[in-house]
């Protein structure tokens, strides 16, 4: 039986992007996919322009809108606006497009692609990992990269992640023309949305719509928010192509490597917890997963351990400080809203974090002592 160096598990953003960065290494990798066809995604698709320096290769074909002016809204009034900076805007792309674009550039690169494959057992023997599909075909390799998103049954059977998971609940919709929204804008509304926001981004010929709640997991005003939205927008309340979802926030520092396993993206619970960012770290994620296992490979006495670290270090000491004013602002948000956006350097900062110029941690002290003492 042929043994690969890696298995990837997942060909989204994040597993592509280690098939991808493993491959250029010259690892021999293979990369499963449980879709037969590449799904439209609940996922807004906004994402840092930073995240082109991952990858040697452009992202712009698959860029649907360079945002550089963020709206802000409450109860669609009292708007504050922020003009990001030139030099790091705000993307906007469609998911299925990115995760198509890395994927095939992983494959150009040597990566065997394997789809569809449902993944039904992933066990060590010996010194090897096996993967069996629901049709009974094994794989094996020297090491695995769980990268199947929020649902992925993996990391907790590998004491990989968070022990408690924290979701948020998250409905988006796809709409095939601009409304009244202008080019390289983008909306968020904090008033109608329970514990979470409302979101418009522009893409290719249409609108990506999103509402997220942050605290607990109930959508149930999701048709609600969206019969009064979608119109100031210029849409009709039941227009577009709707998706709903569970993704996995951000819950605390955690081990994303095991013995010969990492996780990575969405399965990894990497996500934003206060503005549901998730494809910078998916991305980003992957890389530093590549980089670890690469040098794992050739020598194994280096300890994974290094990419929880880098982990920890470039994305999730940001997020403890994304986490506690995400616990505020959403429990207090017309508080929120008046102490964090519509103070006036405020928008700026926010707009910075979007484009990848700024960490939570930057800003965090004083946003939070602000809110605490006005709520």
């Amino acid at each position: 039986m042929t043994t690969r160096d890696v298995i990837v598990i997942g060909a989204g953003a994040a597993g592509s992007s280690a098939a991808f960065h493993l491959a250029k290494t010259g690892r021999k990798v293979t990369l499963l996919e449980k879709e037969k066809e590449q799904p439209i995604k609940a996922c807004g698709g906004g994402m840092a322009a930073s995240v082109q320096t991952l990858f040697p290769f452009n992202l712009s074909p698959v860029i649907d809108e360079v945002i550089k002016e963020v709206n802000f809204s409450w109860c669609l009034s009292d708007p504050v606006t922020a003009q990001l900076p030139g030099s790091a805007p705000f993307w906007i792309v469609r998911r299925e497009k990115l995760d198509e674009l890395i994927t095939n550039k992983a494959i150009a690169e040597g990566v065997e692609f394997i789809k569809p494959f449902f993944v039904e057992n992933l066990f060590k023997e010996n010194s090897h990992w096996k993967v069996t599909s629901k049709t009974g075909k094994q794989l094996t390799a020297k090491a695995i990269v769980i990268a199947d998103g929020s649902s992925s049954p993996w990391p907790q059977k590998f004491g990989l992640g968070p022990k408690t998971l924290h979701y948020a609940s998250t409905t988006s919709v796809r709409l095939n023309r601009r409304g009244n929204l202008t080019n390289n804008t983008t909306r968020f509304e904090f008033g109608l949305v329970h514990h979470g926001f409302a979101w418009a981004f522009p893409i290719k010929e249409g609108v990506s719509v999103g509402v997220g709640t942050f605290i607990g997991q109930d959508s149930s005003d999701t048709n609600k928010v969206l019969e009064t939205f979608l119109p100031s927008l210029g849409f009709n309340p039941t227009e577009g192509r709707r998706k709903e979802a569970s993704l996995r926030v951000w819950n605390g520092h955690c081990s994303l490597h095991n013995d010969g396993i990492v996780v990575v993206g969405d399965a990894a619970s990497l996500c934003d917890p206060f503005l549901a960012e998730g494809l910078r770290p998916a991305l980003l994620s992957g890389k530093e997963a590549a980089y670890a296992l690469n040098k794992w490979l050739t020598d194994r006495s280096y300890n994974l351990n290094n990419y929880t670290k880098a982990m920890k270090k470039k994305w999730g000491d940001s997020m403890i400080w994304g986490k506690r004013i995400a616990q505020v602002f959403y429990r207090f948000p017309k508080v929120g809203y008046q102490l964090g956006i519509k103070r006036p350097t405020a928008p700026q900062r926010i707009a910075e974090i979007l484009s990848g110029n700024l960490g939570y941690g930057d800003i965090a002290n004083r946003v939070i002592k602000r809110l605490l003492f006005q709520s």
